[in-house]
Order: C-alpha cells, then sequence, then structure tokens
C-alpha cells in the first residue's frame, strides 16, 4: 500500500520589485488624500523591514507634497507578549523625531500584518512615547489570521494564506531584491532533513 503525503511547497513569488514600488506609491497617495495633505502625520517604521518600507514611503511622500514628513523608527522587542518564548533577540533603535508625536497623526508602518500582536505590542510603546491624536497603520501585505481586533488602514496587499503557509518579505536594503513570496512553512525545515539524510548528490 502506498501513503500519499503532500510535499512542501516551495516559495513562489507573489510581488516582484515593480509590484512593490507601485504598492509604496499607491499608499502614499492614499496617505495624502486620507489624511488632507498629511501636514500632521509622523511615520514610524517597525523594526526590521517596516523601517525601510516606511524609509520609502517617506520619500514618495516627499515628492508628493514636497515637504519632509517626519520620520522615525519604533523597537517593540520588549513589548512582545511572546518575549519569554522566544530565543532572546538585540534590542533594535527607536528614534522619535524632534517635534515628538503628541497630537500628531502617527502611521505606524510594518511588512506584514498577521497575528496583530506586533501591532499591539507597537501601540503599547507608543503609549510609553506619548499621546498621538490617532494612530493609523500601513502595511505591505496583510495575510489574515487576526488574533486581536486589529486592521491596516492602507495595505498593499491582501493575501488570502493558510497557517500552514509562510510569507516572506525580502527587500533590497536587506536581502539584495524586493520580493513577496509564499510557501508552506516547513519547506525549509524538510528540505534541510531530506538533505541531512542524503548529504552526498552528484553534481
Amino acid at each position: 500500500m502506498t501513503t500519499h503525503t503532500d510535499t512542501p511547497r516551495p516559495p513562489h513569488q507573489v510581488l516582484d520589485g515593480a509590484d512593490i514600488s507601485r504598492v509604496i506609491t499607491r499608499i502614499a497617495h492614499e496617505i495624502v488624500e486620507r489624511a488632507k495633505g498629511a501636514e500632521d502625520v509622523v511615520l514610524l517604521g517597525i523594526h526590521t523591514r517596516g523601517v525601510h518600507l516606511a524609509r520609502r514611503l517617506h520619500a514618495k511622500l516627499a515628492q508628493i507634497t514636497g515637504r519632509e514628513i517626519p520620520l522615525g523608527t519604533l523597537d517593540i522587542t520588549m513589548y512582545r507578549d511572546d518575549l519569554r518564548l522566544k530565543p532572546a533577540r538585540a534590542l533594535e533603535h527607536t528614534e522619535i523625531p524632534s517635534g515628538g508625536i503628541d497630537g500628531r497623526l502617527v502611521i505606524l508602518v510594518d511588512d506584514v500584518l498577521f497575528s496583530g500582536r506586533t501591532i499591539r505590542a507597537a501601540l503599547d510603546a507608543l503609549g510609553d512615547i506619548g499621546r498621538p491624536r490617532a494612530v493609523q497603520l500601513a502595511v505591505l501585505v496583510d495575510r489574515g489570521h487576526r488574533e486581536l481586533p486589529i486592521r491596516a488602514d492602507y495595505v498593499g496587499k491582501n493575501l488570502p494564506t493558510s497557517l500552514r503557509e509562510a510569507v516572506q518579505v525580502r527587500l533590497s536594503d536587506t536581502d539584495g531584491l524586493d520580493a513577496v513570496l509564499v510557501g508552506d512553512r516547513d519547506y525549509a525545515a524538510r528540505s534541510s532533513q531530506a538533505l541531512a539524510a542524503d548529504p552526498i548528490s552528484p553534481e
């Protein structure tokens, strides 16, 4: 009797560099429209890839508005509710613009919105920094499966996924290219196991 086992699906690309560039441009225009010119907007990128996306969004907003939108970074490491469950990680740098965030419209920028727990941690971190007029969220990808009542105000791509899948965002700033990939979460693990079982293969 032959037992059928699902083969893990390798990652496939759903967004390329041109797609990501168009998404950034669209979100920038949406921010200007919804924020009535973005005059009191402050952008805060969530480490790590959210910071790179925030910088690109900042540059695009400057092109559209002719003004420099305040830009900062936010490290949420110490605010995560899974801190005890994951390996220790190095703290990143939180940098708040000189004008602060009090009374401003703060737009958090991240790469992937999943359970919502990262954004909950970001909101907790913001509470220790100041009192914004309002907080909005811009993400490159919303993959669903929310565990908390959090939604994005600006979404690059809604990407329905299953829990067995992993979404990988690659940016040229850290990864050498721009792309969004989706594949089975255990593909890399099973591939590593196969390599260990048969380390010698013909070239």
